[in-house]
């Protein structure tokens, strides 16, 4: 019962954190639009996003809320039933899951995603810290598969 408590209250507090930043955003950014966060490097630039990463499938937002419904719950899977003493794995899932329902809160509600952190060193789209959850986590994923699979070598070969 711990462990889904801690998985439940870990996820909440990632969701509350995207969105009261992304209230924020709305209260205070919207009317500026953008303003410096470290001068030349970051700016929080106020964006409304229809689609997914990089704008992706702008205007198909019935279609991201299924997929990112289903995926969503793929994740809620691994992370309630396979990933019990595998910490690293429950802190990617935790992650994804987190970031995840943080877009997927706004796009429900509002049909878009509020984005507010632009990259000023480097081309690149302006994003969110549900976004580096996800981010994060995925990266997290993907180092426990190759840790898995390091570890499923060696025990062969031994």
């Amino acid at each position: 019962m711990a462990f889904v408590l801690f998985n439940l209250a870990a996820v909440a507090a990632l969701v509350g954190i995207d969105q009261a930043i992304k209230l924020w955003a709305v209260n205070a950014l919207q009317p500026v639009g953008a303003m410096p966060f470290i001068p030349h490097v970051v700016e929080l630039r106020f964006v409304l996003n229809q689609g997914m990463a990089f704008s992706l499938l702008s205007g198909k937002q019935l279609f991201l809320i299924i997929a990112t419904s289903a995926a969503l719950l793929a994740v809620a899977y691994v992370l309630f039933f396979r990933s019990r003493g595998k910490y690293l794995q429950q802190a990617a899932m935790i992650l994804v899951l987190g970031g995840g329902i943080g877009n997927l809160i706004d796009r429900v509600l509002n049909g878009e995603v509020v984005d507010y952190i632009n990259l000023l060193f480097m081309r690149f789209a302006v994003f969110n810290f549900a976004d580096i959850c996800v981010c994060v986590g995925v990266g997290l994923w993907v180092l426990v598969i190759f840790l898995e699979e390091l570890h499923g070598e060696n025990a062969k070969e031994q």
